[in-house]
């Protein structure tokens, strides 16, 4: 059994940690709702399609969830409708305002997180990261565990990871040459030199500290932003990485004021491809040529937001 002074520990954590974010709060984010509100609608805008999905994911009482949606309904925030595979339950959805109502206080809320991490050095914001990372596998469930990544900012030397890592990957797994690492290089120098933080990112993945994922969302025209270099380690294939990267860009192009995201792949990356199927983009147009040293169908896809 666990002593008085590890229990005293972990109830000081959480006391500590929810002053922080504020959870204590009657309003989120002095938003109208409350947090459990918010919540609820952020598992919606993150691929809930069930009220059964929500309460097992956020183990809410079922009289608040059913009142709670019956409330985002009303108020236009979500759609219903009579599932296709089973009559007796209904399908969710978040709406275009139920979007709009969401997105600033997601983005209140990153910014939030970010203020509270910019007062720690690198090294030491690195340490939270991987230390929150723990607490989830320790005391969550396999599911957690398997899944015991962090998404971050580039550290140094992590574009030469990016660069190296990618010549490696796409040299063992689909034959592409020096060309293929030498354009890679090019994308990393020309984000790394040039970027605007305001509208264009690159995210890590990190697995217990190893660099395992890696994409980018750089500016192509004021209203149109390109997905780059999407990569996951097999390591870490599997956890649903790909498509939580994806999501990343995705949803900091919608805040970032994008109307549509494009992005270049190839035919034989089966994996990335169904990832951006799933995402909503859609294949607009393909070309058989000879790039890397391999005759390939290049492919570009679309998404609008």
């Amino acid at each position: 059994m666990p002593g008085h002074d590890q229990v005293d520990a972990v109830r000081r954590f959480n006391r500590f940690y929810t002053r922080q974010i504020g959870v204590l709060k009657k309003n989120y984010l002095d938003s109208p709702y409350s947090a459990g509100e918010m919540r609820v609608l952020y598992e919606i805008v993150h691929g809930a399609t069930t009220a059964r999905d929500i309460g097992h994911a956020l183990d809410l009482d079922a009289g608040y969830l059913s009142r709670t949606l019956r409330n985002f309904e009303k108020r236009g925030f979500v759609s219903r409708k009579t599932s296709k595979t089973d009559a007796r339950a209904s399908e969710l959805a978040i709406t275009a305002r139920g979007r709009k109502v969401f997105a600033p206080f997601e983005q209140r809320s990153r910014d939030q997180v970010a203020d509270l991490l910019s007062r720690l050095k690198p090294d030491q914001r690195r340490r939270v990261s991987a230390a929150m990372s723990e607490i989830e596998t320790l005391l969550g469930n396999a599911e957690a565990a398997d899944r015991n990544y962090t998404l971050r900012s580039p550290a140094f030397g992590d574009f030469g990871w990016i660069v190296s890592r990618n010549g490696e990957l796409y040299a063992q797994e689909y034959g592409w040459g020096e060309p293929f690492e030498g354009l890679c290089a090019g994308i990393v120098a020309d984000f790394a030199k040039n970027n605007d933080p305001k509208r264009e990112r690159c995210w890590i993945a990190d697995l217990n500290g190893e660099n395992v994922g890696c994409v980018m969302l750089v500016k192509e025209t004021d209203k149109i932003a390109r997905l780059r270099l999407l990569l996951i380690d097999p390591k870490a294939r599997g956890m649903g990485l790909g498509a939580r990267l994806v999501e990343e860009c995705v949803q900091f192009a919608r805040q970032s004021g994008y109307k549509q995201v494009t992005l270049w792949t190839h035919s034989v990356l089966t994996a990335a491809r169904k990832i951006y199927a799933k995402a909503g983009f859609t294949l607009t147009s393909s070309e058989k040529k000879k790039s890397f040293g391999k005759d390939v169908v290049a492919e570009y896809w679309d998404l609008t937001l």
